[in-house]
């Protein structure tokens, strides 16, 4: 896989991953609203997302950067603060750094499986594009979604952006997940519109941290979707200081495939056998009576699952200790390839029903099959 790890160019552009599928990829962005449904933070107005649309495509038209020049702006002020990266706002050049997808290339015409994405709290749709765009090289229609209001910036057509952030109060933490819920089955009811070439006899579903929980709850709540990923998150809306309070994925489990995928956090991992990150996996496993697998990355951290895997070890100005904790010690490339495997192997499992021994033993350093 050609990354490029050690690649820092002028202008701090970094360089994302090459696709690993047979298919080149088509992108593009649309504007959603849903007529009947407010906007639960800001209810003077109807709910509104953007969604991008990755998909098996001809390879034509401009590459696509990975964020727009208005969010580029309105969002590298945040990205690069201590909470995430702990660099000088615009060491990194977001707009000009390029996907390997291209805006508007006319599609490769066919029926293929969809997976609908969820990012982590607060994060934008933009800091997946190595998962949608890998996927989408494979044989899917990707659906990415930012939820308004939530995410640090939403870009909306004619250079609005709107900005978001949330408290961890479980009053929030309840609103977050039931809307998320409800963007994920709006999304899906839209899909005919957003394209001619979706199955819509084989969806997935799939997020990182809350979005993972996201992926679950909207299982329980929806059953059009066959199968679900969730990526190294718990899966409640406690929030700080509240009581205990799982989802009902938790307590309930799926009669349809669901798959574990987690990491490290210091000392901690994220598994249904070690519940001192959340119980919630843990309780969770009894409770799944469909296909199951909990599949760990050992030395990942959490923001590796995201595409700061692959950008951080670009970035010279963050720190060993920093890089650590965003990413972990696992090897970037290693990482990179094994989640983009795995998450491909689970949904041509279920979705394509093509045979794969990446469940039965692990074949990627780093990775253990939690039993």
């Amino acid at each position: 896989m050609q990354l490029l790890m050690t690649a820092v160019l002028a202008a701090s552009t970094l360089v994302s991953p090459q696709v690993t599928g047979p298919f080149p990829v088509g992108t593009t962005d649309v504007h959603l609203v849903d007529p009947t449904r407010l906007d639960p933070f800001q209810p003077s107005k109807n709910r509104e997302l953007m969604v991008t649309v990755s998909y098996p495509a001809h390879r034509h038209g401009p590459s696509a950067p990975m964020l727009t020049e208005g969010l580029a702006k309105a969002a590298d002020p945040i990205i690069s603060s201590p909470a995430f990266l702990d660099v000088p706002a615009g060491t990194v050049d977001w707009h000009r750094t390029l996907r390997q997808a291209r805006v508007d290339a006319p599609p490769i015409r066919n029926k293929w499986p969809v997976v609908l994405f969820s990012p982590a709290l607060q994060a934008p749709r933009e800091f997946y594009t190595s998962t949608a765009d890998d996927l989408a090289s494979r044989g899917y229609v990707v659906v990415t979604v930012s939820h308004t209001h939530e995410a640090i910036a939403v870009e909306f057509p004619g250079n609005r952006i709107e900005y978001g952030g949330v408290d961890a109060s479980p009053e929030t933490m309840q609103k977050v997940i039931d809307t998320r819920v409800a963007d994920m089955r709006f999304v899906l009811d839209q899909l005919p519109k957003l394209t001619k070439n979706a199955d819509l006899g084989r969806i997935g579903i799939a997020g990182h941290s809350i979005g993972g929980y996201t992926a679950g709850e909207t299982m329980v709540h929806d059953r059009r979707f066959d199968a679900g990923i969730n990526i190294d998150g718990g899966m409640e809306h406690t929030g700080d200081g509240g009581p205990y309070s799982p989802g009902r994925v938790v307590t309930e489990g799926l009669d349809r495939p669901f798959l574990l995928f987690g990491g490290d956090d210091g000392t901690r991992e994220l598994s249904h056998v070690d519940t001192s990150v959340t119980r919630t996996w843990a309780e969770f496993w009894p409770n799944q009576r469909g296909w199951k697998r909990d599949v760990h990355l050992d030395n990942g951290a959490h923001f590796g699952f995201s595409d700061l895997q692959w950008a951080v070890p670009q970035i010279r100005q963050v720190t060993p200790e920093h890089r650590e904790s965003l990413i972990g010690t696992i090897d970037p490339e290693d990482a990179l390839r094994a989640q983009h495997d795995y998450v491909a192997a689970f949904f041509d499992l279920h979705l394509k029903h093509r045979s794969t021994t990446l469940f039965d033993r692990p074949c990627h350093p780093g990775v253990r099959l939690v039993d």
